[in-house]
């Protein structure tokens, strides 16, 4: 089966390594998979691609066209992409009235199936035609490391303890005034705080393995890829309760769902640091691995194929 991927590529790396480790996982199932990525941001970038896709839909034909995010999704349909799947990826669903309206036309008159991330996304978005399916984690990569190597890579202080916040802190969604208000309430010199900003993918399992604690205080999120990576990883995880977290971290040790004030955060933080140990993550978020998603989206797939 040959399938084109639609996406933004934008990202600093390229595309999103989250929209590439799909690629990847379907590969790996004997597709074969090429992407089109839009380099240029924003509206104008967007439509300047229409045209480009267009003519490359006409260059070669596909099984599939699967679609990252609405704006690609929105590109692919006027594109006359067909069949398409469109993943939604979380701001998408929780975006304010006008955009959802948009997106549900788009979802009603071009797209042959829609993915959303969780339940919660399902829920907020309210079409019954919708299919939940999360996205995966490679756990070949995401993976329990030893903490002495890390810290290697990283340059994290050896004699501290760490709290990892999963985003850049400039993106409102994520919240981080509540991550650094916690923080300065725990006033410890012993803790040290930091922010996972511009690193490589292949360096972000380090990252996770060099953390006593991965911290996520968004004010919203789909299923945060962030919180199964550091699963997979074995790290304690403070969260508030956004997207599915709470479902993938019920029977987690280690793993706890703070409200979303700074008192209440480090408390969760003080309990998970008290873990000390490596959690039963890798085992718990084992259904969700990148292999066990890419069958799922390959059945979803074959559902429509030939459409």
């Amino acid at each position: 089966m040959k399938i084109l991927f639609v996406s933004s590529g934008n990202n600093q790396y390229g595309i999103s390594p989250i929209v590439k480790n799909q690629g990847n996982s379907l590969e790996k199932e004997g597709l074969e998979v090429e992407y089109f990525t839009i380099k240029k941001g924003g509206m104008k970038g967007y439509l300047s691609a229409l045209f480009q896709l267009r003519r490359y839909l006409k260059q070669s034909s596909y099984d599939i066209v699967h679609a990252h995010y609405w704006l690609s999704g929105i590109i692919a349909a006027l594109a006359g992409a067909k069949p398409l799947v469109v993943s939604l990826m979380g701001d998408d669903v929780k975006a304010n009235g006008f955009f959802r309206f948009i997106v549900s036309i788009f979802y009603y008159l071009f797209w042959d199936k829609t993915i959303v991330k969780s339940q919660d996304m399902y829920d907020t978005f309210g079409k019954k035609g919708v299919v939940v399916i999360p996205n995966g984690v490679d756990m070949q990569k995401f993976r329990p490391i030893s903490k002495k190597r890390a810290l290697e890579v990283t340059g994290w202080d050896e004699k501290k303890k760490h709290i990892l916040f999963t985003a850049n802190p400039k993106r409102f969604v994520k919240n981080f005034a509540l991550a650094k208000e916690a923080f300065e309430l725990l006033d410890d010199s012993s803790l040290e705080l930091h922010c996972l900003v511009d690193i490589p993918n292949e360096k972000v399992p380090f990252y996770y393995n060099s953390a006593d604690v991965v911290l996520m205080t968004s004010h919203w999120e789909g299923s945060p890829n962030a919180i199964k990576e550091a699963m997979a990883c074995g790290i304690a995880i403070v969260s508030t309760d956004v997207g599915d977290v709470k479902d993938l971290t019920q029977n987690t040790k280690g793993c706890y769902i703070a409200q979303a004030n700074a008192k209440d955060v480090a408390k969760k933080i003080q309990k998970a640091l008290a873990m000390n140990t490596r959690t039963t993550g890798p085992k718990d978020i084992s259904k969700l691995s990148s292999q066990n998603i890419a069958k799922k989206i390959i059945a979803l797939y074959e559902s429509i194929k030939g459409k």
